[in-house]
């Protein structure tokens, strides 16, 4: 049976786009291979240090070196042959740079691949074919597979790549035939959670099968691993629309008494800015014109989403870390809102409690005054809940004690993204996405 590759082509970017690094977090079930990947990618990449192959080799005795190694750098994780914490990795090609996060695959520590994918550009999410039940007309997909990629989805990661790895482990005559079937198996997810999938590619990351260069089988003529992944976007905010920028910092020049020119400095989420325009100051509503555009300490002639930048306005205007500043009337703070929320937190989340929510570099304190539903990994069916355990996805209604300059988390990244707190312990408890 004939496997035809599954690969979206991604235009042409231009030439500042295409050599952006891209972030990249691999995924999917416990001991699915993806320490091993990064690992191979690293290696055959160049990326490892002499000091550290010697390592490997004097660790391996003779077998053929472990190149999980090279990312479980907890004891803990050598010791269980686990990945726990992510770990970040960074190695390039001719054709770009990439920075990699390797998210762990056991279900309690799902909160870390949350915080790996909130920033990453593209999701490679792999996929045991070892484990899965080829003898089925519809083969099953693990749980975590499933749980991974619709968080991937969720929290907007634009690219998603499904990695069937083991792909050695298949006779040479079955391993087309059960790369079909698990693609199948994948597209159909995909399409009843409407995630968009970029490329599902044939993987022996122990051996390097179609990892870095092209696989040699009859049944696949598309792309390597590193082809796809060189190829990718990154996530870059949003230059259109009006300008929302959150304040991380305010600084003051100059000594002495009276009136000093104050700079507010934040990484611009949406838009772009320039001396002249209006902006409005929220929560505060209050309104000034852009005097002066800064950047790295100079003055420039405009500032654009992404990049960091310093505003100061032409007279004098109380701001402070945690506001917004933003192109008149182009946000209304809100004091409820719905939105999607993954929780990450052993105690569960429920209806009535305070929680401690930052918005940009916002904290206000919030409560659950509902749960719509929950989101069933197996079934992809909204079902009734009146609380969300941990690692469990839900919609629900939040109510805030005071207001905030929220948009949709599907056109900002920035302003549509919360972290919930609890009060009492101080851990993060779950990730709010604005609907």
């Amino acid at each position: 049976m004939s496997a035809v590759p599954h690969f979206e082509t991604v235009h042409q970017q231009d030439v500042d786009t295409q050599h952006r690094a891209l972030r990249f977090l691999t995924a999917g079930s416990v001991d699915d291979g993806k320490s091993t990947l990064i690992g191979r990618l690293l290696f055959d990449s160049r990326a490892i240090l002499a000091d550290q192959l010697d390592t490997l080799e004097r660790r391996a005795a003779g077998q053929p070196i472990d190149l999980s190694l090279l990312t479980d750098g907890l004891e803990a994780e050598r010791e269980q042959g686990i990945t726990i914490d992510v770990a970040y990795r960074y190695f390039a090609t001719k054709a770009r740079k990439f920075i990699i996060a390797d998210a762990p695959g056991h279900e309690q520590y799902t909160r870390n691949m949350v915080t790996a994918a909130a920033g990453s550009d593209a999701a490679v999410v792999l996929v045991d074919i070892t484990k899965l039940d080829l003898a089925q007309a519809e083969v099953p997909l693990l749980p975590q597979t499933r749980r991974h990629s619709l968080l991937a989805h969720l929290l907007r990661v634009p690219s998603i790549v499904f990695a069937v790895n083991k792909i050695d482990a298949l006779a040479a005559n079955a391993a087309g035939e059960g790369f079909a079937k698990v693609s199948a198996a994948l597209r159909r997810f995909a399409e009843e959670a409407g995630i968009s999938v970029t490329a599902i590619v044939p993987v022996s990351a122990l051996n390097g099968d179609n990892v870095t260069q092209p696989l040699d089988a009859a049944w696949y003529n598309g792309p390597s691993l590193l082809q796809v992944l060189e190829s990718l976007p990154t996530a870059q905010e949003t230059v259109e629309g009006p300008l929302q920028q959150p304040v991380q910092y305010v600084s003051k020049e100059g000594e002495g008494t009276g009136y000093q020119p104050r700079t507010f400095w934040g990484r611009i989420a949406q838009g772009q800015v320039k001396a002249g325009d209006e902006v409005e100051v929220l929560p505060s509503g209050v309104k000034a014109l852009i005097a002066e555009v800064r950047r790295a300490g100079e003055t420039v002639a405009h500032a654009v989403a992404g990049e960091s930048a310093g505003l100061v306005f032409d007279r004098q205007v109380d701001v402070s870390r945690g506001d917004w500043i933003v192109a008149p009337g182009s946000a209304a703070p809100r004091q409820q809102f719905e939105a999607t929320l993954a929780w990450l937190d052993t105690e569960p989340a429920q209806i009535g409690r305070k929680y401690w929510v930052r918005h940009g570099n916002r904290w206000v304190q919030a409560r659950i005054s509902a749960i719509e539903h929950r989101l069933d990994i197996h079934t992809l069916a909204e079902t009734e809940a009146h609380e969300l355990a941990v690692n469990e996805i839900g919609h629900v209604v939040v109510e805030l004690q005071a207001p905030l300059p929220l948009a949709a988390y599907a056109d900002n990244r920035v302003a549509g993204a919360l972290i919930v707190v609890d009060p009492t312990s101080n851990r993060t408890s779950g990730a709010l996405l604005v609907r």
